[in-house]
């Protein structure tokens, strides 16, 4: 993965760590909510993933967001 790239999927795994911890969510509860299995999520919220749009389109929708916001302050 580029510098660029990195830079992005780790500014996208904090975004994706900050609203699941306003909700007060456990890393396993929004893999739950997303179908998801944890090791994956925690890949995404440590930018270690580069997940697809489908993955992200179920973590906004587990989370109750609008797609386009997990990449606010991205």
């Amino acid at each position: 993965m580029s510098r660029r790239h990195d830079g992005t999927a780790k500014a996208l795994g904090q975004r994706v760590r900050s609203l699941r911890a306003s909700k007060g969510w456990s890393q396993e509860r929004l893999a739950e909510e997303a179908g998801m299995h944890r090791t994956y999520v925690w890949g995404i919220e440590h930018g270690a993933r580069n997940p697809s749009l489908r993955h992200l389109t179920n973590l906004s929708e587990a989370l109750g967001v609008a797609l386009q916001s997990l990449f606010e302050d991205v």
